[in-house]
């Protein structure tokens, strides 16, 4: 038996169905002390990781996961607004706003009116923000922190919305929509006019001065998958952005996503998959060694959907007679689908506030436990 495993799920099923169904006691010192001390949120998003994906860190991986490190769990439903299955793009609008709209939507609502979101709000309140991806910066799920548009399709469009947007850290792919345009426009002008460290090398890369602000654009689009020789990036640049916006004065808020685990969903391939979760796990280490030694950031680890019908089932082959046998010490990694599916999801949190994460709620929710913890529900 893999007690590793049993341990994870006991831990999910208790804290989820038993200690969430519970009315939760929470300090009601907590708001007022965060809003005297620096507090900040690190927002991991695992783009199409269900429960199956997070389990094969615990079958694949060669050491403990991070996900273990975690005291709260909870269940996200990620419908849509348009549709039973939600696409990257909803999924992150709910999160970035508490709105559910409709598949393809970037930052807006059903009505494709421009909804705040939490990181455009927080830094109207002196908050510095990131965002790291291994996918395009302008890709939906980053896009829809900082962008307002009808269709997640218009990254031209969603490349000038976060070169005015405030924004102080920036690492990903996506260098393309920023300087080979069909407008001709050059926007790493317009970034470094802003105050911005443009580097398309290596997030390791040192500023020449003390810039206010860093950019780090990789590739022309998407990142290097990992299993395809990717390098440490999505760890790197965790903590370039952690060490980067801690240094500033404010508070921070900071999206990491972890894009190509849903890339290799739709590719169905078990390969793609694994390397993303295991890569993506060693990022929200990362985070949390910062937070646990902070102590005053909350980290929180989820996904938008789940993408493949990823599963890991008993080895079959075939006795006497053709009788189907099945090996339950071997596992093979299958799926159901090329797409998304309609499955939960689930929500890890660690620091002031997670207790509150538990539970099983709509996705929207997260948005709405971030304004409360920020207080930013007082401030209209």
């Amino acid at each position: 038996m893999n007690y590793t495993l049993l341990k994870f799920y006991i831990l999910t099923c208790f804290l989820t169905f038993i200690s969430c169904n519970v009315k939760t006691q929470i300090n009601p010192q907590i708001n007022k002390e965060l809003q005297t001390e620096k507090f900040n949120i690190i927002f991991l998003i695992g783009d199409g990781m269900g429960l199956s994906q997070l389990s094969s860190a615990y079958f694949y991986g060669e050491k403990e996961p991070n996900f273990s490190r975690f005291p709260f769990v909870g269940l996200s439903k990620t419908r849509s607004g348009s549709h039973k299955i939600t696409d990257s793009a909803a999924g992150a609008t709910a999160f970035s706003t508490g709105k559910k709209t409709y598949n393809g939507a970037i930052g807006v609502d059903m009505d494709t009116n421009a909804v705040e979101t939490i990181s455009e709000e927080l830094a109207k309140n002196d908050w510095s923000i990131g965002f790291v991806s291994t996918s395009s910066i302008t890709h939906a799920t980053p896009a829809s922190f900082y962008s307002h548009v009808p269709s997640r399709l218009m990254q031209q469009q969603i490349a000038k919305d976060l070169v005015y947007s405030d924004v102080d850290f920036i690492a990903g792919g996506g260098y393309n929509w920023f300087i080979n345009r069909t407008d001709s426009l050059n926007y790493f002008d317009s970034l470094e006019q802003k105050g911005f460290f443009v580097d398309t090398n290596s997030v390791l890369t040192l500023p020449d001065n003390n810039q206010e602000k860093l950019a780090f654009l990789l590739s022309p689009d998407g990142m290097q998958a990992k299993h395809l020789g990717r390098d440490n990036f999505l760890t790197d640049a965790t903590v370039k952005a952690i060490e980067f916006l801690d240094n500033k004065t404010e508070s921070f808020f900071l999206m990491i996503e972890g894009s190509q685990i849903d890339w290799g969903g739709h590719a169905n391939s078990s390969e793609y998959v694994i390397q993303e979760v295991l890569d993506f796990d060693l990022a929200v280490g990362a985070a949390l060694d910062f937070a646990e030694k902070q102590g005053n950031t909350l980290v929180i680890v989820t996904a938008d959907h789940e993408t493949g019908g990823f599963t890991m089932a008993a080895e079959q082959g075939f006795g006497p007679f053709m009788t189907i046998t099945r090996d339950y010490n071997k596992l093979t990694p299958v799926f159901s689908t090329g797409g998304h599916s309609s499955t939960m999801v689930p929500v890890l949190a660690s620091g002031p506030g997670a207790e509150k994460f538990c539970g099983i709620y709509e996705n929207t929710k997260i948005h709405s436990l971030f304004r409360q913890l920020t207080n930013m529900n007082s401030q209209k």
